[in-house]
């Protein structure tokens, strides 16, 4: 599966800040139930590589690692089976051994010398962060002019109510989340549910 193809899964990614790995299967299952099977676990908490590893035995989940920032975390990520790697910058020290290891990654970046660092390296799938603080879709529709080949996930003050909008921006393929996360499994589910069928 390539960046793409997970960035296809569902108009929302859900951003995932896991304390307890205890919760991670019940959440899991709630934004899968609900219509979005690919989960970003953020590398900032300690449980991060439990929770990948407890989400991964949810079926139609495709889980991966967010905030990775450097390459002792993307061989931890890779030995816990996340299936794509998620950075908030793009540098190649961090680039290189994912793109080596064949993992989908999804680099951030915030202007035109990132763009033109991951073209450098092959990539042409970004995450744009922070989006709402880096300009907002202002700022994405200036950068996306001179890369037309390129494809992103805004993350960063994306809220439901402003999704919609960064969705009908067709470089958009989707958009980073946390709103989803919070709740019981009922209302997560909920959540979930309504942002699968969000679009632009």
């Amino acid at each position: 599966m390539n960046i793409e193809t997970i960035m296809r899964t569902s108009p929302v990614i859900p951003v995932l800040v896991v304390e307890d790995a205890a919760e991670a299967r019940p959440l899991a299952e709630a934004l899968v139930k609900g219509g979005l099977k690919v989960l970003e676990v953020t590398m900032r908490t300690p449980a991060a590589l439990d929770v990948i590893r407890e989400m991964k035995k949810v079926d139609g989940a495709i889980v991966g690692a967010g905030t990775v920032v450097n390459t002792g975390q993307v061989r931890d990520v890779i030995d816990a089976g996340g299936e794509f790697i998620v950075s908030p910058g793009l540098t190649e020290t961090v680039a290189r051994p994912i793109l080596d290891a064949g993992v989908p990654f999804l680099p951030g970046i915030a202007n035109a010398g990132d763009i033109m660092r991951g073209l450098d390296l092959g990539l042409q799938h970004f995450k744009f962060f922070p989006a709402e603080a880096s300009g907002g879709l202002k700022a994405l529709k200036a950068l996306a002019a001179p890369f037309y080949q390129c494809k992103f996930c805004p993350t960063g003050g994306i809220s439901e109510a402003t999704a919609p909008e960064w969705l009908a921006f067709d470089p958009v393929l989707c958009v980073g989340g946390s709103w989803v996360a919070g709740g019981s499994p009922d209302e997560v589910e909920a959540k979930a549910r309504a942002a699968s069928k969000l679009a632009g």
